[in-house]
């Protein structure tokens, strides 16, 4: 069955699943769900969802998202939808920017997989493929607006670990046990690793080794948004307004957060694997 045919099917199959959802509403219609561009943690699409209520037509812009059936980026157990759903709802109620989430569904009858559906928030978003360094937006904006963006990155990721996370409900993600931060890392990303089944890269080695060797225990444990980096952003303007993909979210060590976002700047820059292209000009550093 090729994906056309495949989302078609789930269309209405949601169509079907919507009128239970709103049991008062009638001329239920759920457009063509559109993929939105690059990624691969969960199969994400757009969707339109058109109703009429007591005589008002509503039209709702809505993004579903569900565990890829292929290729996985990080282990089974990490595609947890009720969690992420669980998670962005509660933060709904904080100042983290997470997108509003409508309804999680967990009967895999459905679509053939757990989804859950959120708002869909307007904005623009730096670029992955290709990258920020090379084109788009941020490209294009003054060296004042570039360090705002970037800066925005740092302003959530404060948010984000300052958040009393007992307080808003997320102890469901799992402490560390006597602070043992890097441990439990370490055993993740050897998950990660194997599901390449190939040989450990030496320098992957040789840092896996020396993390164990200098373990520490984290002078701070706070919420981790676990994948901060521009492309998770969405902004309008050069102002932030939704923090993206939570897959990797955990309690954990905040200099994570911000060790990852250095990285995966620079791999996406002189760091790229194939072909290195110069940093972006006008973005500050860390």
């Amino acid at each position: 069955m090729t994906q056309e045919n495949n989302l078609e099917l789930i269309r209405a199959s949601l169509t079907r699943w919507f009128s239970k959802q709103l049991p008062n509403a009638e001329k239920i219609t759920v457009s063509d769900l559109k993929m939105p561009g690059a990624g691969s943690s969960n199969e994400t699409f757009f969707l339109q969802l058109t109703s009429v209520e007591n005589g008002v037509s509503s039209t709702k812009e809505l993004v579903i998202r569900w565990q890829p059936k292929g290729f996985l980026v990080f282990p089974q157990d990490a595609y947890d939808m009720k969690q992420q759903f669980l998670l962005q709802q509660r933060l709904s109620t904080t100042d983290v920017p997470a997108p509003p989430v409508a309804w999680l569904e967990e009967d895999v009858s459905v679509i053939g997989a757990p989804f859950y559906i959120m708002e869909r928030v307007d904005g623009w978003i730096p670029g992955d493929f290709p990258p920020y360094h090379q084109e788009g937006e941020l490209y294009e904006s003054s060296d004042e607006e570039k360090a705002k963006i970037w800066y925005g990155v740092i302003d959530t990721m404060a948010t984000i670990h300052k958040l009393d996370w007992q307080a808003a409900g997320l102890e469901f993600l799992g402490a560390p046990i006597n602070g043992q931060f890097m441990p439990q890392q370490l055993a993740f990303w050897d998950r990660v690793f194997a599901l390449n089944n190939q040989p450990m890269p030496a320098i992957l080695a040789e840092t896996r080794q020396w993390l164990i060797d200098n373990q520490f225990t984290p002078k701070h444990i706070s919420l981790c948004w676990g994948d901060a980096r521009l492309g998770n952003m969405i902004y309008q303007g050069a102002d932030v307004v939704a923090a993206l993909d939570w897959e990797l979210v955990c309690i954990g060590d905040p200099e994570s957060d911000l060790a990852w976002f250095a990285h995966t700047d620079w791999a996406s820059s002189v760091g790229r694997s194939s072909g290195s292209i110069p940093r972006l000009a006008g973005l500050p550093s860390i």
